[in-house]
């Protein structure tokens, strides 16, 4: 597949203007099309030939060297590629990859040119180009100028006060401002936005993607964890504005560091959010190196923005990136004394942060589990007599069919789990209602027991084994299939090497991903929030930087951006001041007839995409009046539809739903279940494993979601009697008020009379129909005030539900 990078860069005006870059133009090609058989992966190398080599590309073998710098006509590569022959042609028919002509034209030309060598672009260091001379101040703006002008292309107009402070408001805080707000001044909105509280909250929920943070480990039985503190710890940190630099390596290796505090070793929770596999019959080895590859992965997409797991069974087949070197990374993941045993969310190493409430509660259910568990037994001492003093697998009980003999025969009630319960309360009751009644009775004390002892707060976090293990390259990955190529850490070797006297562990490894002398950190980083900010980053694969990456448009307003970065000391509020206070930011989203960029890779015009389904929730709540401001503490269960766990977990979990103020929190404190995430979120990543890049979805399920959902039907409710008890007698006032709080502008007249039209035929339904204005007007727990007329009422939360539905409303503009 081409990737975008070609498709974006005129191979005719290459041509014609002689600007060929190694880097641009031609490792793209060479990546896309001959790699794969040509190039790092010494396993399924063809011919013998090197492409991604230079020394290997040039050398003569035969008489003949596949590129001769200045000699198309004496190259292998050239007379391949323009081969008519199906058995000679490069690439070959069986690999289904073809050049184009202005392809083939390009390589030619470049050879003739001399060959010119270069390294990929993203692994060439960091250094900060010279800003543009183009007759503005913001560095940014200049490098974008440059661009436009260099394509002929004018740039948008600036967005209007209200769009702009829209816009901000939902990009750093993600909630749109109130009224009040709406009449600031936009460079003071700026500060104040990033001074927010809800500031850390928002891009908190970037990171927990890409950290793959939930509630629970994932796999069949799912069982709960406690990583919320964790969660917490990010917030905190965020809106403190703590160093990216630091923000990294108390993550990776907060522990390893002198003297390390309790918070420090928390923020190693990082690498424990993965998922936990304890199904039964499950190796305990099998899913400890399962995690260990995890973590590898996620921290060289989340700070490398490299595709390591490429590389887990074989040498990489694009970038210059070995088993050997997968393996190296490996190691250091590889020394933690976790050991993959047991189904615990809490599974050691954790830190204790319990409460003296959590330890009493679980004392208490411990108690009634006891209680219940004599009951039972003085129960089956009558339902299976034997002999006197004799155990119970001297009765019929241990005739009985499947497991059950184990679970009744061999096993005190009191020691009896979920599963062994569920089993035989349903094979009992059929033949003994009693006893299945009973059973029952120990399920439910069972059950409760557990919920308070998963619910104790232990937080995952990272150590370091006294002794080393050993690490070896696997086959194909496979844990139990260890090779005789015995690896220790170390980083990859295309990139930077570590200094000599690094600790040779996780925090060397931390140090080292933020050292000035690593190409990739920064601009990965960098690119990140961009992303967020424009709906694509200046790097459309922000996952992939390695050669199968997008080769940047604005590659070197993304050099200065990370340069910026690191020189800031790894500021983030100021690198986002930079990005919003700029006017490439503030322009206006509409498209005009002399734009030809329909993705706007060239930032012509200001960002416009659909809204995530977080956001979408956090603002009803918000412009309705119902968001509860908590920060912080356990995650919370509002509103799902019934059955959705029971369905997940074969009636092994079932949902308890939170009432008051917890409905209302932020989706940030939403409980996630990790195999069936939270029912609101229709476009979310689940959670299981890491992910950077927001998907985006268009389909009948989000309006199922906005227009049914409990929340957004009592949000529209407290929106309407928000604005009746505010202007109640005044209906043009009324309208104004509920469009001016879900879009934060006034009405246009045509936009008046079409809401004034649609609420007229709301009064006319409801009045047809007043139960079911009744039942409307219930929905949700939030208390609506009874002296509003229930017509009225219904009316207008019809009203308000379209208004939260409005393409402007789901749309940030």
């Amino acid at each position: 597949m081409i990737r975008p990078a070609l498709a974006l860069f005129s191979f005719s005006s290459a041509l014609a203007a002689g600007t060929i870059d190694f880097s641009r133009d031609i490792q793209p090609i060479l990546s896309d099309k001959c790699y794969f058989c040509h190039g790092p992966d010494a396993k399924e190398r063809k011919g013998d030939l090197r492409l991604d080599v230079e020394k290997e590309a040039k050398a003569v073998k035969d008489g003949m060297a596949a590129i001769k710098p200045g000699s198309s006509g004496e190259s292998s590569l050239v007379e391949r590629i323009f081969s008519a022959d199906p058995d000679e042609v490069m690439p070959t028919p069986k690999s289904n990859r073809t050049l184009t002509a202005a392809q083939k034209q390009l390589l030619k030309q470049w050879i003739d040119e001399g060959a010119k060598w270069g390294t990929h672009w993203a692994f060439e260091r960091i250094e900060r180009p010279k800003v543009p001379s183009v007759g503005v101040k913001h560095p940014i703006d200049a490098f974008v100028r440059a661009k436009l002008a260099e394509k002929g292309m004018k740039p948008a107009p600036k967005a209007d006060a209200v769009t702009l402070l829209r816009r901000v408001s939902l990009d750093l805080t993600g909630l749109p401002p109130s009224a009040d707000e709406l009449k600031q001044d936009y460079e003071k909105t700026v500060a104040r936005l990033l001074d927010s509280p809800r500031f850390g909250e928002r891009w908190a929920w970037d990171w927990l993607d890409a950290a793959r943070y939930a509630d629970t480990n994932g796999y069949q039985g799912d069982p709960e964890r406690t990583m919320w503190p964790w969660r917490d710890w990010v917030v905190k940190e965020i809106n403190a504005n703590m160093p990216y630099d630091q923000f990294t390596i108390w993550q990776l290796a907060g522990d390893l560091l002198p003297g390390a505090t309790p918070e420090q070793k928390l923020a190693t929770g990082f690498n424990r959010n993965h998922m936990i596999n304890g199904e039964g019959g499950r190796i305990a080895e099998e899913t400890r190196v399962e995690n260990v590859m995890d973590r590898v992965e996620t921290t060289s997409t989340v700070w490398l923005g490299l595709t390591m797991g490429c590389s887990k069974c074989h040498d990489h087949k694009f970038d210059p990136l070995t088993m050997r070197d997968y393996y190296g990374l490996y190691d250091v993941f590889n020394q933690t004394s976790e050991d993959g045993r047991g189904r615990s969310g809490q599974a050691a190493p954790a830190m204790d942060i319990s409460t003296p409430a959590e330890l009493e509660r679980v004392k208490q259910t411990t108690a009634a589990v006891n209680a219940v568990a004599q009951e039972v037994e003085a129960f089956e001492l009558k339902k299976f007599p034997r002999e006197a003093g004799k155990p119970l697998t001297e009765s019929e009980a241990i005739k009985l069919p499947g497991n059950l003999p184990s679970y009744i025969a061999k096993t005190e009630p009191k020691n009896r789990g979920v599963d062994p319960l569920l089993e035989a309360v349903n094979y009992f009751k059929d033949k003994d209602a009693a006893y299945a009644k009973l059973l029952q009775k120990l399920l439910a004390a069972v059950r409760a027991r557990v919920s308070a002892t998963n619910a104790v707060t232990k937080v995952m976090v990272m150590d370091t084994l006294p002794m080393q293990r050993e690490t070896f390259t696997l086959e194909k990955g496979a844990y139990d299939k260890p090779t005789a190529t015995k690896v220790s850490f170390n980083v990859p070797a295309s990139l930077p090497a570590m200094k000599l006297d690094a600790p040779r562990n996780r925090l060397g490894l931390a140090q080292w991903i933020v050292s000035r002398d690593n190409p990739l950190t920064a601009r990965v980083t960098v690119n990140r929030f961009w992303q967020a900010f424009f709906g694509v980053g200046l790097v459309k694969t922000a996952e992939d930087f390695g050669l199968q990456g997008e080769v940047p448009v604005h590659r070197e307003l993304l050099d200065w951006l990370a340069a910026e970065f690191i020189e800031s000391g790894w500021d983030v509020k100021a690198l986002m001041r930079l990005i919003v206070t700029s006017e490439t930011y503030q322009r206006s989203s509409k498209i005009s007839d002399a734009q030809s960029d329909p993705e706007n890779r060239h930032l012509a015009r200001g960002p416009r995409f659909r809204m995530p389904s977080w956001m979408l929730r956090d603002q009803a709540l918000f412009v309705s009046g119902l968001l509860e401001d908590q920060m912080g503490g356990p995650a919370v269960k509002p509103y799902q539809p019934e059955g959705i766990w029971e369905e997940a977990t074969f009636g092994k979990k079932s949902y308890v739903q939170d009432h008051g103020a917890a409905l209302y929190r932020r989706t940030l404190y939403v409980f996630w279940r990790r195999i069936v995430g939270p029912t609101m979120l229709f476009d979310n990543s689940a959670r299981q494993t890491c992910v950077i890049k927001a998907t985006r979805t268009n389909t009948p399920l989000q309006a199922l979601v906005t227009l049914n959902d409990v929340t957004y039907v009592e949000a529209a409710r407290a929106l309407a009697q928000r604005v009746l008890l505010t202007s109640r007698r005044n209906e043009d006032a009324a309208l104004a008020m509920a469009f001016r709080r879900v879009t934060c502008r006034e009405p246009s007249g045509a936009e008046r009379a079409l809401l004034k039209a649609q609420l007229g035929k709301l009064r006319e339904q409801q009045a047809a129909d007043r139960a079911g204005a009744e039942k409307l007007l219930h929905v949700g727990e939030s208390k609506r005030d009874e002296s509003l007329d229930v017509v009225e009422h219904a009316a207008w939360t019809g009203l308000c539900l379209m208004l939260l539905n409005l393409d402007e409303a789901v749309t940030k503009e």
